[in-house]
């Protein structure tokens, strides 16, 4: 019976060994995230205050599984095998969303979507579009740059000015209409505009003719805005009155939702 016991114990603290290394592992691909997606183990281990054999120990299983791969000079980088499991939750988080831009529609009569930050693009993720004949459109799965969208300007919002900067810098800010905003310092009064606000506005700057409303989703487990879209004659300055109150409410909803993963 002694040795029974002592067995019990031992498979008790292997468990709990394994679930704290797994919590260790993904804490080091949320700061490898947070940090870029490149870094060096000295970085991970100041960050994350493990010691270096423990980090170096995690990062070879994790290499191994092609989480994350080695670069030439000796940093680590997320790997692609995160690709597919990004994908897959994205999918999931637009599929989650359709209710609530069902709702959103309804009560605003204009498309809705939902797009998130990926690295430095924004890529939309759901759509339901407009009951009316004329009406926008937007393929899920669109990849465009943030700083002539409102569902950009939403996302980075909170980003602090210096790396809002460094992601221009390396997007550049083509103009894609006359109105489209170019220049760094324009985008980040656009941004100071959204955080008095509340809600971020596309005035023409995607498309001609074409006006967006959009809200960033609070707490979202990854970076997500909702919005809505449609012809400037419709979406017009009374209208957005009636209109940001709606997508605030819906956002909340979604988040409340998403919390507790247990999406309507």
């Amino acid at each position: 019976m002694p040795t029974s016991s002592a067995s019990t114990t031992d498979s008790a603290k292997s468990a709990s060994g394994g679930v704290q290394s797994l919590e260790r592992a993904f804490d080091l691909l949320e700061r490898m995230a947070d940090a870029g997606g490149e870094v060096g183990l000295s970085e991970l281990s100041a960050s994350s205050g493990l010691p270096l054999p423990t980090i170096h120990r995690l990062m070879r299983t994790l290499v191994a599984c092609g989480y994350v791969r080695q670069q030439p000079n000796r940093r680590y980088a997320l790997g692609p095998r995160l690709i597919r499991l990004g994908e897959s939750a994205s999918r999931l988080l637009g599929t989650w969303a359709r209710p609530y831009l069902a709702r959103l529609v309804e009560e605003t009569g204009e498309t809705a979507n939902m797009a998130l930050l990926d690295g430095d693009e924004i890529v939309y993720v759901a759509q339901v579009p407009s009951k009316h004949s004329m009406r926008m459109f937007t393929e899920v799965g669109r990849r465009v740059l943030p700083h002539s969208t409102g569902v950009g300007k939403a996302l980075l919002a909170n980003t602090p000015d210096a790396e809002v900067r460094a992601l221009l810098s390396r997007t550049g800010m083509p103009a894609a209409t006359e109105k489209t905003i170019t220049t760094a310092d324009g985008f980040l009064a656009a941004l100071d505009d959204v955080r008095r606000l509340g809600y971020a506005v596309d005035d023409n700057e995607q498309e001609i003719g074409v006006r967006c409303l959009a809200v960033s989703v609070p707490d979202s487990p990854t970076a997500a805005a909702i919005s809505i879209s449609g012809p400037a004659g419709r979406v017009t300055e009374a209208a957005t009155e009636r209109i940001v109150p709606v997508l605030q409410q819906i956002a909340q909803e979604l988040s409340e939702a998403l919390a507790t993963q247990n999406p309507a």
